[in-house]
């Protein structure tokens, strides 16, 4: 077996963990969020997590745009560390939002007339997009931490537009929903 064939391999079987751990990962929001009943009586209980979870995905896209000037501008330490803090307040965010929901159920919006259509398809159109974005956020951090970078490169040219687009949205459904509360 060749280097190219043991590296085929390698990145085969990473892929595969990758796809688990994303599939896991989405099967337990959906059951948080579609299968399981909150506790009764707690609704109290963790009503700061909407706020701290849009503050997450506000610095996360600070993060992805930051990291990006810096990779076009050759400053790789600087941007791997900005797509590093980029990821943990992803990571922070995923943690407060499956809390939250856990305790609190889904979030029923209350608007009417234009703003519904408009909410839902920002709703929509971002919750498909997390369920894209975990797995190739996953997929490209893996590839810059095995020194693969061009293969990187290639993923970063699709993950980024994707997470930018779901951190920027999470913080919009915020908002909006803060307006029709």
């Amino acid at each position: 077996m060749n280097d190219t064939d043991v590296e085929q391999k390698s990145w085969e079987s990473q892929g595969i963990a990758i796809g688990l751990v994303s599939a896991l990962a989405l099967g337990a929001l959906l059951y948080i969020l579609y299968g399981h009943k909150p506790p009764v009586g707690d609704s109290g209980r963790l009503l700061f997590l909407p706020a701290l979870n849009a503050a997450c995905n506000a610095v996360t896209t600070f993060f992805i745009l930051l990291g990006l000037y810096q990779i076009h501008r050759g400053y790789e330490r600087e941007h791997r560390r900005s797509m590093l803090s980029a990821f943990a307040s992803s990571s922070l965010f995923l943690i407060g939002y499956i809390t939250y929901h856990f305790v609190h159920g889904d979030t029923h919006f209350p608007g009417q007339g234009w703003v519904r259509p408009v909410y839902f398809s920002i709703l929509i159109s971002h919750i498909v997009l997390s369920a894209v974005a975990l797995p190739l956020v996953l997929a490209t951090f893996y590839l810059a931490l095995s020194g693969r970078y061009e293969t990187h490169k290639k993923f970063a040219r699709v993950t980024y537009p994707i997470w930018l687009y779901v951190s920027v949205t999470g913080v919009v459904i915020f908002f909006i929903l803060r307006a029709y509360a």
